[in-house]
């Protein structure tokens, strides 16, 4: 065996924490004898590069995993589950203030122990850490490797002192967050994603820089926990990339929360005072500044390239797009592949999860399997939650492609106002003059849940009109999707057909 790999910690150092390192990056590990060649060696073991490892030795493949931190990546880590936990904790404080409106009287005030909200998200993060343990990848047959992994050869890996030879590889090393290049912020702190978890004091006062994804998920958490969030974003509205209309949903929900939204800021500078830290920036012609305890940079991601040595093995990169790839996901070394936030656009789980599925495929199998066939939606998680699948209006636009949209309001929606939730709809674009699904967003507090069903629809080639024959249960919010169908349908009903119909109902009445 090898030598042991280097512990890790987690701040803060508690049982939950310590849980978590245990299983994915054991400080008792050592590394295995190398196989004289492996079909598949994957270096990191994110979402990609676990769902690459395991699928890969689940065919009969000979397989390697490398990671240098801890298995699991940012999802498991300092992501997705992280974030969730604390949404739901979020949400659960958001209830209970409203609770008067439907009736329930909770008392003058609710009370939020942020200790106890972060304890929560370690405790379930633990929980959740042993699906992406070096235990339960070597029991699938994988050779799990701790350390830095550098390629030293076309064929050739090297980590903790030992190399790794391969017929094939997969660069899984994810991305991180973007640090931004703001005078004074390095020197004043900030918090990334990678670092916010490890709070277990409530800022009073947080600056969140970025209105994207990450930024606006965060935000609106820390608002319900107790913070007095200040979210500073470069453009005039938040959620740039989504539809327009349901971006501004999700800004009125915060400015009804009281977030304090700085739009088309351009921060210029970040200086510690004795009051926090306080931040310089520009908005509409004027020069501005905010204090606040802490900073929490949310905008944009980088991929993980560097120390990798990908020119040892040929590959090509980008500092900014990452590791280079066709629509196979291979790279120009024919023997290298890569998957997951390290070479696409699009940085979500799912998206890591099925273009590992892509590579196993086209790597082991000679497949010749699309990374742009994939139908990818994604869901934004604010209350409201943004989900979207396909394109919308202006990609439309820009691919010259005409589109019909149906439009459900949820305040016409029975549920939807039961629920007190009427703030939302579901948006759905065919081609025009036809019921070919191309594209759909839907804003609602559950959102993401909702989506797959035009997902599927999409991928099956279930054209909307036929949406309206789906029964769905009364009352639902996802009753929205039928009826963009009835109303699809009901633009069939020309006047032509309505004549006709009138005739032959005219004849039976004869």
């Amino acid at each position: 065996m090898g030598v042991p790999s280097d512990p890790l910690s987690i701040r803060p150092d508690d049982a939950h924490n310590a849980r978590l390192v245990s299983y994915v990056h054991p400080s008792d590990w050592r590394n295995p004898i190398p196989a004289p060649c492996y079909n598949l060696v994957v270096i990191g073991a994110g979402t990609a590069g676990l769902v690459t490892a395991a699928g890969a030795a689940g065919l009969g493949a000979k397989v390697a995993l490398v990671e240098k931190n801890l298995l699991g990546g940012d999802c498991l880590n300092v992501g997705c589950v992280p974030s969730k936990a604390m949404i739901r904790s979020g949400r659960a404080v958001f209830n209970a203030k409203e609770a008067a409106a439907f009736g329930a009287r909770i008392g003058k005030s609710v009370e939020v122990d942020f200790a106890a909200v972060m304890e929560r998200m370690r405790k379930l993060r633990a929980d959740l850490s042993p699906h992406d343990s070096a235990e339960r990848f070597t029991k699938l047959g994988v050779d799990v490797f701790l350390g830095d992994a550098r390629l030293s050869g076309l064929d050739s890996v090297e980590v903790a002192g030992q190399t790794l030879r391969f017929k094939r590889a997969v660069i899984a090393t994810g991305a991180r967050a973007v640090e931004p290049s703001i005078p004074g912020l390095a020197e004043a702190g900030y918090l990334t994603n990678e670092t916010v978890f490890n709070l277990s004091q409530c800022p009073p006062r947080l600056a969140v820089i970025g209105g994207g994804p990450i930024g606006c998920e965060l935000a609106q958490a820390f608002q319900r926990l107790g913070s007095q969030v200040s979210l500073l974003h470069k453009n005039a509205h938040l959620l740039d990339r989504e539809d327009m209309q349901a971006a501004a949903l999700v800004q009125k929900a915060f400015i009804r929360e009281g977030i304090a939204l700085h739009l088309k800021a351009t921060i210029t500078q970040v200086e510690r005072s004795s009051g926090g830290k306080r931040i310089y920036y520009e908005a509409h012609g004027k020069e501005e500044t905010v204090i606040v305890d802490e900073i929490l940079a949310g905008a944009g991601r980088a991929p993980n390239i560097e120390g990798l040595n990908l020119e040892a093995a040929g590959v090509e990169y980008d500092g900014t797009k990452g590791v280079l790839v066709n629509d196979c996901l291979q790279t120009n070394n024919r023997r290298i592949y890569a998957a997951g936030d390290v070479c696409l656009d699009r940085k979500f789980t799912h998206a890591a999860d099925f273009s590992a599925r892509i590579v196993i495929q086209n790597a082991l199998f000679r497949g010749r399997k699309k990374a742009s066939a994939l139908m990818m939606p994604w869901c934004t998680y604010t209350d409201p939650e943004i989900a979207h699948v396909g394109l919308d209006e202006q990609e439309a636009r820009a691919r010259e492609i005409e589109v019909d949209t149906y439009l459900r309001e949820f305040k016409d929606v029975d549920r939807a106002v039961l629920d007190g939730e009427e703030e939302g709809f579901v948006k759905i674009h065919v081609k025009k003059g036809r019921d070919e699904i191309l594209g759909a967003t839907i804003v609602a507090r559950h959102a993401g849940e909702m989506i797959s069903e035009i997902s599927v629809a999409m991928a099956a080639r279930f054209g909307l009109g036929k949406l309206a024959s789906i029964i769905h249960p009364y009352p639902t919010q996802a009753e929205a999707i039928r009826q963009c169908g009835d109303a699809y349908n009901r633009t069939r009903l020309t006047p032509t057909v309505k004549k006709w119909m009138g005739r032959w109902l005219a004849w039976q009445r004869s």
